[in-house]
This record gives C-alpha cells, structure tokens and sequence, in this order.
C-alpha cells in the first residue's frame, strides 16, 4: 500500500482544521496509509532582514529533508510548481505508483516557502493556484484533493 505524507512546517492549532484532517485521513486510510508530519517553525525576528530569511529557510530545508528518503517521491508545493488538474494529480498519483514508489510526499514549507534544496530535490513541483492560501488551509485542500484523486483513478462517486 502506497504511504502518503504530508511533510510541512508548523502545527494545525484551530479545532476546524484538526477536524479536517482528521476526516480526510479517515477516508483516505481505504487507500493509502496517510500521514501529517509536522516540523517545528524556526524562528525569527518580528522583521527579519534577507539574511535571516535565508537562514530559516535553510533550518526548515534541513529537518523537511531528513525527512525525505532518496527512494522516495516528493512534490514540493512551491508558488513557481506547475498548476494541474484534479485529474492530473490522480493521474500522478497513478503513475509514482506504477513506477514502483512505496512512498510520496507532498512538502508544504513555512511562511517564507521552501528552501531552494528542498525544491531542488523534489521529483515535482506543484503550486495550488495563484492565490495565496494559509498554511492550514493548503493542507485541507491538498489532503482533500489527495483524496479526489484516489476517487477518480478508482472510479469512486465522489468525484463529479
């Protein structure tokens, strides 16, 4: 069974979200083994300069890249990724499985986005649009989306 996670930055607070996730994860458990790894937001001053940025962009590259296995597939969620179709996710989704992957990841960086290696080491880099979504909303849409995905490629009814 394919494991799916989401790597990202910061912990859920808000009882809403939490809910969210936690349904999700319920519906996709018929699929996949799903998970939510939450790392720690490295901190920084009230206005950081350039240089500061940098430095927590590189800190949360380290920890999401411990997380990541080379054998693995990784998506980074990054504004510069490629925009799809729910299709389209369904359909990559397929494909990482039929090359043989055990794995998938989908990175979700911090306030600041992503760490140029993290980006660099992804297989594939998607965006969710070219709005800007809070950090817990995008990983609601993107669980739920997780979840159409596996509905479409399984010709479930969800879909419409």
């Amino acid at each position: 069974m394919l494991s799916v996670n989401i790597i990202c930055i910061g912990k859920l607070k808000e009882k809403y979200w939490m809910d969210a996730i936690k349904e999700y994860s319920k519906r996709l458990s018929a699929f996949c083994k799903f998970s939510i790894i939450e790392l720690g937001e490295y901190k920084a001053t009230q206005n950081p300069n350039d240089k500061e940025i940098q430095n927590v962009l590189a800190e949360e590259g380290k920890m999401i890249l411990g997380k990541i296995k080379p054998s693995d597939y990784t998506v980074a969620m990054c504004i510069e990724g490629k925009i799809i179709s729910s299709e389209d996710l369904s359909c990559l989704m397929e494909d990482i499985q039929l090359r043989g992957k055990s794995t998938l990841n989908f990175v979700i960086g911090g306030s600041w986005g992503l760490a140029d290696e993290v980006k660099k080491s992804a297989n594939y880099k998607m965006s969710m649009g070219k709005m800007t979504f809070p950090h817990q909303m995008a990983r609601v849409m993107l669980s739920e989306q997780i979840y159409r995905g596996f509905q479409i490629s399984t010709n479930g009814k969800y879909h419409k």
